[in-house]
């Protein structure tokens, strides 16, 4: 597969998620997403409190994180913050109110659609210390040391050039800039029907690399005290009620009820990290 055909049709899926938000209810696009439950619950159980939840428009949460970074990140009043692929808001919201108002959050996305999605929210929410902007995580359309904070949600692993992407992370924090980061990776190397999947990797699994690999990425960018400061279980029954997971068990005759379905999730983690560009 191409890499950009790849990325084309990743922004192409978010923005359908974008567009399908209604009455609460998300379309199950991807593997680390709704799975039936309304996004709410799902983001209770990925370490959201019902406090983070009252701190954003319910519609910026699409239910697709795996993880809190906010609560990781302990960011401080005053600090600019930037929220890679920042979808409909939801983490740059919550933020917004941590950094004030002599703060600021730049969220960046690629999709049209969720940064409509993202705007409409900050101006039904009058958050104004917030700014949603259009550009690419390998090439951040930022200035050098012109932030104190870097978060990202879920979506690193969906890039194939997860270098650069910390490449520009570190570019773009000034000095004793931090880095905090939800996503997943890999315990064990997938399947090459799922590795090579255009759907597994829109699915949020395909793109996931090696721990050791994912953290040399940090590392080679120049950023120090690189943290893994929790990890869990990819959940099964996310994977399972996928429809890209389905559809791509359906062509390859594959029984998602399996042993080996659930030795395949086993394969997969969730983790949050930490470092500081010193």
């Amino acid at each position: 597969m191409e890499k950009q055909n790849i990325k084309k049709s990743v922004i192409e899926s978010y923005g359908q998620l974008a567009g399908t938000r209604k009455k609460g209810l998300m379309s199950k696009l991807f593997a680390c997403c709704e799975m039936g439950n309304t996004a709410k619950t799902i983001a209770k159980q990925i370490g959201y409190s019902n406090e983070d939840l009252s701190l954003a428009p319910e519609d910026s949460n699409l239910g697709v994180g795996c993880g809190n970074p906010a609560a990781l990140a302990k960011i401080n009043a005053g600090e600019t913050v930037v929220d890679l692929g920042s979808g409909a808001g939801f983490d740059a919201f919550i933020v917004s109110h941590a950094v004030g108002a002599n703060g600021k959050v730049i969220g960046i996305d690629l999709s049209n659609e969720m940064l409509e999605l993202a705007n409409k929210n900050a101006l039904k929410g009058n958050y104004r210390n917030v700014e949603f902007i259009k550009g690419d995580i390998e090439d951040l359309p930022l200035e050098d040391n012109s932030a104190n904070h870097i978060i990202s949600n879920c979506v690193i692993n969906l890039s194939l050039n997860k270098d650069k992407v910390y490449n520009e992370a570190f570019r773009v924090l000034k000095k004793g800039g931090r880095l905090s980061i939800s996503d997943i990776i890999l315990e064990k190397e997938l399947p090459a029907y799922i590795k090579d999947s255009l759907a597994g990797h829109i699915a949020c699994v395909s793109g996931a690399e090696k721990l050791e690999t994912y953290l040399n990425y940090v590392k080679e960018a120049g950023f120090k005290d690189v943290k893994i400061e929790s990890s869990s279980d990819f959940p099964l029954e996310l994977m399972l009620t996928d429809p890209q997971v389905q559809k791509i068990a359906k062509l390859m005759n594959f029984n998602l009820d399996s042993e080996e379905a659930k030795e395949i999730a086993s394969r997969v983690k969730s983790i949050s990290l930490s470092a500081i560009k010193k």
